[in-house]
């Protein structure tokens, strides 16, 4: 550690909520970082991430508008579009992460084939991190952003229930290792990229083309957009079985799908999504899974983010926006004068005061709004309904689900970088 150095920052996982991390780092040369990477080498592949106004705000804040408008087609609006109340900027992920990778410091340090095995921090000490590899690491604060199977979350509960146990909490330490594994949603998604040539030969004026698009149906919906500058359609198929929610997924989580079977649950769904299932090549099914409602985001000088600590539905498009988020509030309290050495806890737990019930609430409204584009809505019900009352519950319906979406367009992060700055200079 050089002389001038606050402290040493080890963030694990080079996903969009790492990255963005240690873009926002970086506006601190008195913190190091260094980034641990389990995958053999960077992403180049990936399907689309959307993005609302709020983590829009946190990359024109890092600068990075301007790398990012060049690998979209959708551009920002203040304005009401077509299928969004307010804009949703979509990109292929290997381009949102290049863009930011592009931004890292040359004293930025990034090792691939780093699985995190656990860590250990002691009192008034660096943290001790050991690899599945054999080797070791050490630094004096630890980020997880690795993801839905986090390995610091692992490490970060089973402390935590350790503890408890320690002070016979028995019961305690049994409900913090059963928030260690993820939990199925009971919504399986149909994942494939379209290239664009191909649905424009079966389709010439596909409303996809020109805006992000839903199909609702039945414990069904479908979700596509244009990406890498309208060269592909990310396309998503969504199917719900909500009484199996927290049961256990007993078949791999990611991997292909019976094309057959696929294309039998949309059978009957209309044009334009013949069309755009008329264009799809080998999809991937994807068990989608939850990380259960933590009670902190944060044990001493370890704290998680993203997926990590609230990998949620995909049903608000809000998972790579609250990461983003959760980076950047998680920057600004260790990049405050006030935060040393000897008060990083203090700074990780406004970190955890601020983000962990914003981002738990998207994760719950995403849950919400998974059961309202399949139809499953409790106040407005969907069972044999005749045809001239279908419009006028789709309007209510729309109301509903727009109520519960609406923070994604109508809300800013400002008031929380204020309020987490008021709170540090508070104890300072």
């Amino acid at each position: 550690m050089g002389s001038g150095t606050k402290f040493r920052v080890a963030i694990c996982g080079a996903g969009v909520g790492g990255l963005t991390t240690a873009v926002a780092l970086s506006q601190y040369p008195d913190i190091e970082v260094e980034i641990f990477e389990s995958a053999n080498k960077l992403a180049e592949i990936g399907a689309g991430i959307g993005l609302f106004p709020r983590p829009w705000e946190v990359i024109k804040k890092l600068h990075l508008e301007e790398d990012l408008l060049k690998a979209t087609e959708t551009k920002p609006t203040e304005g009401p579009v077509a299928s969004f109340k307010r804009n949703l900027m979509t990109f292929h992920r290997p381009d949102f992460q290049n863009a930011l990778l592009r931004r890292l410091p040359p004293s930025y340090r990034i090792h691939c084939s780093k699985r995190l095995q656990s860590y250990t921090q002691r009192q008034g000490g660096p943290i001790s991190l050991l690899f599945e590899d054999g080797t070791k690491a050490s630094c004096d604060i630890l980020v997880g952003a690795d993801g839905l199977k986090s390995a610091v979350r692992r490490s970060l509960l089973s402390e935590k229930a350790q503890w408890a146990q320690s002070e016979n909490n028995w019961s305690e330490a049994a409900d913090i290792a059963a928030l260690i594994e993820p939990a199925w949603s009971g919504t399986n998604a149909y994942r494939a990229l379209i290239p664009a040539d191909r649905l424009r030969a079966r389709d010439p004026h596909h409303r996809v083309f020109k805006q992000p698009t839903q199909y609702l149906g039945k414990n069904g919906y479908i979700i596509a957009y244009p990406i890498v500058r309208g060269k592909m359609i990310n396309f998503v198929a969504f199917k719900s079985q909500h009484d199996l929610e927290k049961t256990k997924f007993n078949d791999p989580w990611v991997g292909p799908a019976d094309s057959a079977e696929f294309l039998s649950l949309f059978k009957n769904w209309e044009p334009e999504v013949q069309a755009l299932l008329d264009c799809v090549q080998k999809p991937l099914r994807w068990a989608i899974h939850t990380v259960k409602p933590l009670g902190s985001f944060v044990s001493g000088n370890v704290a998680i983010l993203g997926d990590a600590a609230h990998a949620m539905t995909p049903h608000q498009g809000s998972g790579a926006g609250q990461a983003i988020e959760d980076a950047y509030i998680l920057s600004t309290v260790l990049g405050h004068p006030s935060t040393t050495r000897a008060t990083i806890a203090r700074a990780l737990s406004i970190y955890d005061h601020i983000r962990r019930p914003f981002a738990q609430k998207a994760q719950e409204r995403s849950r919400l709004n998974g059961q309202y584009f399949t139809l499953n809505c409790k106040e407005i019900n969907f069972d044999r309904v005749a045809e001239h009352e279908l419009l006028p519950k789709l309007q209510v319906l729309g109301q509903v689900f727009t109520k519960n979406w609406e923070w994604a367009w109508t809300t800013s992060l400002g008031g929380s970088v204020q309020e987490a700055t008021r709170l540090l200079e508070s104890s300072s």
